[in-house]
């Protein structure tokens, strides 16, 4: 990717040099002031095509002077990427507004912590990914820590058929059994081995769910229904990955630690 945007970088510098050469080449021809020479008539600007510029020549320049100062290409880089990230902050700005039920208060969501916190932190998860495993101790951290902090677990399962039955059974036991939810998060997120739909019912079971209800509740249309609303959430959020919060009007790519999310979730604090 970097070797890539310096390329580009090089072409781009090329081409504004080359069009600098014509412009000032083609430039009108205008009597100074204070001659008997009348003044000449603009001529139409010529193109680069007219001037005859040897291409190579000027690529020659070009290269000489990015090889005698490569931290050029570091600067226009670094310059591109804040650019790039400040329009994606925007764009999550908006993202975020127009889809603040969705992503803070949607029914399919558990909610661990204090369900009526000031500051709520969202978590995008797969029960398969080994990240979000090992988060599972920042958000128990977070939440044991600050008594005002409502911590919403947003089912995203992108790792396989396997990631997607699991959530199945999660979303249907969530709808059974709110009040478990957080149990069952921890024993499924937290456990050894791959999770699976065969896992997650026996977790839910241990937990007191009936099976023909539970079975019952996983062919509810709403369940994919609410898939779908995630999936395209994400996509408008950027998220790609897992885990990903939305921290106040943040979105935070990765499993980062609990120091970091501590800090944002301060700075949404201040926010309010």
């Amino acid at each position: 990717m970097k070797k890539a945007l310096l390329l580009g970088t090089t072409g781009i510098a090329v081409a504004l040099a080359m069009l600098a050469f014509g412009f000032v080449a083609g430039s009108p021809q205008i009597a100074k002031a204070g001659t008997t020479q009348p003044a000449q008539v603009a001529q139409p600007v010529q193109t680069v095509a007219d001037t005859k510029i040897d291409r190579t020549e000027v690529e020659g320049i070009i290269r000489d002077y990015l090889l005698k100062n490569p931290e050029v290409l570091l600067e226009v880089q670094d310059a591109l990427e804040a650019k790039q990230k400040e329009e994606q902050r925007i764009a999550h700005l908006g993202v975020i507004k127009d889809a603040k039920d969705q992503i803070f208060n949607s029914a399919f969501d558990g909610v661990v912590g204090n369900p009526n916190g000031k500051v709520t932190i969202v978590e995008f998860y797969d029960y398969n990914c080994g990240f979000c495993k090992r988060a599972i101790e920042d958000m128990q951290a977070l939440t044991k820590s600050d008594p005002d902090l409502r911590f919403v677990l947003k089912e995203f399962p992108i790792l396989g058929p396997d990631s997607q039955k699991a959530s199945v059974v999660s979303m249907a036991f969530h709808l059974m059994m709110p009040q478990k939810y957080g149990e069952f998060h921890n024993a499924l997120l937290g456990g050894q081995g791959r999770a699976t739909e065969a896992t997650a019912i026996k977790i839910a079971l241990s937990l007191g769910a009936d099976e023909a209800t539970l079975r019952a509740k996983m062919k509810d249309p709403s369940i994919p229904e609410a898939f779908s609303k995630t999936y395209d959430l994400a996509n408008k959020l950027a998220i790609t990955g897992t885990p990903s919060y939305v921290v106040g009007n943040e979105v935070v790519f990765g499993a980062l630690g609990q120091d970091v999310l501590a800090e944002k979730i301060e700075a949404a604090k201040a926010a309010l």
